[in-house]
């Protein structure tokens, strides 16, 4: 198995977006952080046995990372055009082959016709006008989708998301706290870094 040190090495090499939007909040998920997620999913089982859909994918961090680390059926959604290209364009630069199938959609409203998968996914914390309680309806895609699924949500978030997940017969089986640092990019960031604290959780969803 691919270590986590290794797939983060390998993911410092994906490039930002090149004009994020803050209207979708685009953010680059971290290396560091990507490694983590995708090297639990690998241990866990979840990679190879299933197909693997990265809602919202955007630079292509997440799928990049699940491919490092063992998957070999994965989808990476994005609604922005020019995020996917930018995915695409990491996908070739890092793993060198074209693994991956990517998909324009809207990950609050999927178009796959999936089930049974391993979702993971990094969605908006709804902190910009439009995008509130994104990440319930990211998780409302990742119930009807996956088998299992692994999010990254803000800090705070743990009761929200276990009782989402009892609610829709899902169970939280890890939970784990890890740093997100932000580089400043648009007008309303006073800092030149922030580091964010975020929460990641392990959904078991029986019955799918």
């Amino acid at each position: 198995m691919t270590s986590r040190r290794t797939i983060e090495r390998r993911l410092e090499r994906v490039r930002d977006f090149d004009a994020p939007d803050v209207a979708l909040e685009q953010y680059r998920t971290p290396p560091a952080l990507a490694a983590h997620l995708c090297h639990l999913a690998a241990l866990q089982g979840d990679l190879a046995e299933r197909p693997v859909v990265d809602l919202g994918t955007g630079t292509g961090m997440l799928a990049i990372g699940c491919a490092l680390a063992g998957g070999t059926r994965i989808v990476g959604l994005e609604r922005d055009p020019s995020a996917l290209a930018r995915a695409r364009d990491n996908e070739v630069r890092i793993l060198g082959t074209d693994p991956i199938e990517w998909v324009v959609g809207d990950g609050r409203r999927h178009p796959l016709a999936l089930s049974d998968a391993t979702v993971v996914s990094n969605p908006p914390f709804g902190a910009q006008r439009g995008n509130r309680h994104a990440d319930r309806a990211f998780l409302e895609s990742a119930r009807d989708l996956g088998a299992v699924s692994y999010t990254i949500h803000n800090a705070g978030s743990q009761s929200f998301v276990e009782a989402f997940a009892a609610d829709g017969g899902g169970v939280v089986t890890h939970a784990f706290a890890a740093a997100f640092p932000v580089d400043r990019r648009f007008e309303f960031h006073t800092d030149e870094r922030r580091e964010l604290e975020v929460e990641v959780f392990r959904i078991e969803w029986p019955g799918r």
